[in-house]
């Protein structure tokens, strides 16, 4: 049963009054578990869990009187029983899956509700992607609730979109049933400047009386930050220090602070908590980006929470932070978050807070993964041809495609560089001179050639730029269509014939992420859907992800989880420096700028 038609409390209250008075057997106990509640921030010995329909009647020390002869009862052995784990901002393409293969890749992991923001799919496919996404995620024996994207594109004027969301789409998404709020507001210049079309979008949210998700990548905490608050966004998970989450606290937004696969953000906000003492109840946890491999290896908010915990968190507060404080601040406090009556039983059974493993995870009152294991089906949507045909490439594009010509007659040139930065969503505005060859500038050390190629109306644009920090050696190069947000092609690469062979390859498969080294295809994951998205399981596409990883690796490229630092290049909404169609973007100005600058 879908989350969207699962029985509403109200439905069922009349029967779980009578479950509790012993009048009719209940469906489910948990018998002498450790109740970890997080409203109150208490571990309580020796009680019961009493579920029927889905949801949870009662939580006592003994309910014995509740048990019918067709009852099924857990002995939770002394167990800890704690809510099922919240992601309060993700991106469920960023694991290159659907929501299918991700719910089936998070539910050993104990997470049983997300809130999804699937803008990936938006830039590609407009409202029908998003519906798609909409659709597989009430699908799921777990809960998936989506956020309506608000930006695409994110920064309007310096990218173009495969398609455009409009203010009238997300008042028509917000009548949908898994619809839980609008997306990150990425546009925050537009928001603090008052643009017309973002604060329409807010307020369609606001009347619908749903969650509008934040997303204030600058560092400036000035007025244009106290704008951008006034507009209406009620979080924002772009803070990397202590400042950024009291900033954020304090004007009556959520903080939402994030472990993903490349963003370590935690640890540097958390001490507003664990040394400045501020209120844990507006602090949220979240993965935000997790690739696949990360998800199968590694984990997903149970990796969260024990870093959060590893930073020197209190084991119940890091819960709260992904659980309780989740659910309220997205309007379903009497619905999730917590184990008490009437919210879903969504159930995690662990024998230790700290190390959190996860042994049981039950979800509405049915068991749906155990040591790891993930024991229940995962439905797919039946995704039609128009979002697997989605890299349109005008013809075959060769090393001229790539090159870039140095100004009339000059010996040597001073590029805007972009810096990639370890672990962080920001980059670097860098300024590198470099060599001029036969009238051509081409990668020099660590600086390499970066090119986004028009891949949603084969245009035959290219853009041309570069970029340092990758560590990579040799002829090589690596090519992506998943490019945040407007998810065109991004190449980078060493070599310009290896650029044109990865490019191509890509375009052959349909998308996803291909890399080549001396004319040889090292890794290649296909993502046929949107070109964003496998619906094979997580295990397989992970598997192709890892030998992606060590490719990169083959090729020089140290960096923790460089793939995701890769995917951002495009991202003209936060700063420093980025690349889109139009050209290279200086997020701090939100201008083009030229790739060469004068000599001085």
């Amino acid at each position: 049963m879908d989350h969207a038609a699962f029985p509403s409390w109200p439905d069922v209250a009349a029967h779980l009054v009578n479950v509790v008075a012993g009048r009719v057997p209940a469906d489910l106990v948990f018998r002498g578990g450790i109740w970890v509640n997080v409203h109150t921030r208490e571990s309580l010995p020796g009680h019961d869990i009493v579920v029927a329909k889905g949801r949870i009647a009662c939580i006592v020390p003994d309910a014995s009187h509740c048990v019918g002869p067709d009852t099924q009862v857990v002995d939770a052995k002394g167990r800890y029983m704690i809510p099922g784990l919240c992601d309060g901002h993700m991106h469920i393409e960023s694991g290159m899956l659907t929501p299918a293969e991700f719910a089936r890749a998070v539910i050993p992991h104990g997470t049983t509700t997300m809130f999804t923001d699937p803008h990936e799919i938006a830039n590609v496919l407009g409202l029908n992607g998003v519906r798609m996404m909409h659709d597989e995620a009430l699908m799921q024996p777990i809960n998936i609730f989506t956020q309506m994207p608000s930006c695409a594109p994110s920064a309007p004027g310096l990218e173009t979109t495969g398609y455009e969301i409009t203010a009238e789409d997300v008042a028509e998404a917000m009548s949908w049933p898994g619809i839980i709020g609008l997306g990150e507001m990425m546009n925050f210049p537009g928001v603090a400047h008052a643009d017309p079309q973002m604060l329409a979008e807010i307020a369609a949210t606001q009347r619908a009386g749903k969650t509008v998700g934040g997303h204030y990548a600058s560092p400036d905490l000035g007025p244009d930050f106290a704008a951008y608050v006034a507009g209406g966004p009620a979080d924002d998970h772009e803070g990397t220090c202590e400042a950024d989450a009291i900033a954020r606290v304090r004007q009556g937004m959520r903080s939402m602070m994030r472990l993903g696969s490349a963003w370590y953000d935690v640890e540097a906000q958390i001490t507003a908590v664990t040394k400045k003492g501020l209120d844990p109840r507006n602090f949220i946890l979240c993965t935000d980006d997790c690739h696949s491999g990360t998800l199968v290896n590694d984990g997903h908010m149970n990796r969260v929470v024990r870093h959060a915990i590893a930073c020197g968190c209190d084991p119940l507060v890091a819960l709260q932070m992904a659980t309780i404080n989740t659910a309220t601040h997205f309007g379903l406090e009497r619905e999730l978050g917590s184990l008490t009556p009437g919210r879903r039983a969504d159930v995690i059974l662990t024998s230790d807070l700290t190390e959190l493993p996860i042994e049981q995870v039950w979800a509405r009152g049915q068991l749906v993964a155990k040591n790891g294991s993930c024991l229940v089906d995962c439905p797919h949507y039946d995704w039609p041809d128009t979002a697997r045909q989605t890299v349109h490439v005008k013809q075959a594009l060769t090393r001229d495609d790539f090159a870039i010509s140095a100004p009339q007659g000059a010996n040597a040139v001073r590029a805007n560089v972009i810096g990639v930065v370890e672990n962080q969503a920001p980059t670097k505005a860098l300024q590198k001179e470099l060599i001029v060859n036969d009238g051509l500038v081409e990668s020099q050390g660590d600086t390499c050639q970066i090119a986004l190629v028009e891949r949603h109306r084969a245009t035959g644009g290219v853009t041309n730029a570069f970029v340092s920090g990758f560590g990579y050696q040799g002829r090589m190069a690596m090519a992506s269509t998943v490019a945040h947000d407007s998810h065109h092609m991004i190449v980078v690469g060493t070599c310009r014939e290896q650029m044109a062979l990865a490019a191509n390859r890509l375009a052959q498969v349909g998308g996803g992420i291909t890399i080549f080294r001396e004319g040889e295809e090292l890794a290649l994951v296909e993502l046929p859907i949107a070109g964003l998205m496998s619906d094979s399981p997580a295990a397989e596409v992970a598997a192709k992800a890892d030998q992606m990883v060590q490719a990169m690796i083959q090729c020089g490229c140290t960096l923790n989880n460089a793939y995701m630092q890769h995917s951002l290049l495009a991202l003209v909404v936060i700063p420093e420096l980025r690349i889109s169609d139009k050209g290279l973007i200086d997020v701090r100005k939100f201008k083009e700028i030229p790739v060469f600058e004068p000599l001085s």
